[in-house]
């Protein structure tokens, strides 16, 4: 457990200095207590899924440090990994711009409540992963992959999606910016391309998904779609 200390508190350190340039620069101030709570609820959850999976489930880890565009197999999801990290900064800088010119400022309570989204949508990911050991960064399959019906995925195909999607969306809240939903849902139609060109390779790599899709019958949210 020592061996976790400093290095878990290195990526602290180094994903608060990330997110601090991109919401205090453009913010153009320090005194904005959104982004300092914002940060420090993200770090903090994100750094102890890591602890977790460190201890837990270490194969798990490794392919989820495989991110991003270049670690994808597909040019279709190398576009869509693009875009949304592309996105994700947009969101950051624009809900920081909106704080410094008061564009669509939200009260201090819906900040509170987009921060329990986060840590929320946080969790649900640390569920998929003790469901799933092969829940990778990456649209592939594994080699023993199967096909897992518990927890989250007896209610929805994609929890892992579903848990970025409510961590995404308290994002902006926790910030203070109402108009950083209407850059969110321009993001939209990315995860809903990477879904389904996932479940397209799902169905021809994966024995067994074909038949899960007929009856597990909703993707992202239960009961919609």
């Amino acid at each position: 457990m020592q061996q976790l200390i400093i290095p878990t508190l290195k990526t602290f350190l180094i994903g608060a200095v990330i997110l601090g340039l991109f919401l205090f620069i453009p913010a153009w101030t320090l005194n904005y207590w959104q982004a300092w709570v914002f940060i420090l609820v993200f770090t903090t959850c994100v750094n102890a899924i890591g602890v977790y999976l460190s201890i837990k489930d270490p194969a798990l880890l490794e392919r989820r440090k495989k991110v991003g565009p270049a670690a994808e197999q597909s040019m279709a999801q190398r576009i869509i990994m693009s875009i949304a990290l592309t996105s994700i900064v947009a969101l950051l800088v624009f809900c920081a711009l909106d704080r410094r010119f008061s564009w669509t400022p939200a009260p201090a309570y819906i900040s509170l409540v987009g921060d329990v989204l986060v840590a929320s949508g946080l969790l649900l990911n640390l569920l998929v992963f003790k469901a799933n050991s092969f829940g990778g960064s990456t649209v592939q399959t594994f080699e023993a992959q199967t096909v897992i019906t518990t927890g989250p995925y007896a209610l929805i195909r994609h929890p892992m999606y579903a848990g970025v999607l409510v961590m995404m969306i308290g994002v902006p809240l926790a910030l203070g910016s109402w108009g950083g939903l209407v850059i969110l849902a321009l993001v939209l139609p990315g995860l809903i391309w990477r879904i389904l060109d996932e479940e397209n390779l799902l169905k021809k790599e994966l024995p067994g998904y074909t038949e899960y899709t007929q009856k597990v019958r909703y993707r992202l949210i239960p009961y919609l779609w």
